[in-house]
């Protein structure tokens, strides 16, 4: 595979991706699911009404472009063109990959105050997003 990848992805797929990567993760980490459980765990305390910068959200987004970039290029790269697929390279992806990464980071982190807790929202969402991630650029070549 080389970088020459990049010019047969379908960049609208892409960013559609992007945005429902995004969007999934406002709503993983909002009170409505994990936003609680999750700063607890980090031992993030915001006072009552306090929302954070918009900067905050700039990181995010720039990660989940580059995610699914990488995504869309191993689908180019192995032909995976179906919603089977998708499933196979998001479920490669986001457990082989993302929750492995974040399994050892939080079992070595012993500033949060609940790391595992930390590890199993984080990597449910990385890969429940790169489960979409990958089934959107795969069906959409």
């Amino acid at each position: 595979m080389s970088f020459s990848v990049l010019g047969d992805l379908n960049w609208m797929a892409v960013i559609v991706a992007t945005v429902a990567f995004f969007a999934v993760g406002g709503l993983w980490y909002s009170n409505m699911l994990f936003g609680k459980q999750w700063t607890e765990a980090v031992g993030w305390e915001m006072t009552e009404g306090e929302q954070p910068p918009a900067t905050l959200y700039l990181m995010p987004l720039a990660t989940c472009l580059v995610s699914a970039v990488a995504v869309a290029a191993l689908a180019e790269a192995t032909g995976s063109d179906t919603f089977g697929e998708g499933i196979t390279l998001g479920l490669v992806t986001g457990v082989g990959l993302a929750a492995m990464a974040l399994l050892v980071t939080g079992f070595f982190d012993p500033k949060k105050p609940r790391p595992m807790v930390w590890v199993a929202i984080t990597s449910g969402y990385h890969v429940v997003g790169l489960v979409m991630v990958a089934v959107i650029v795969a069906m959409w070549r």
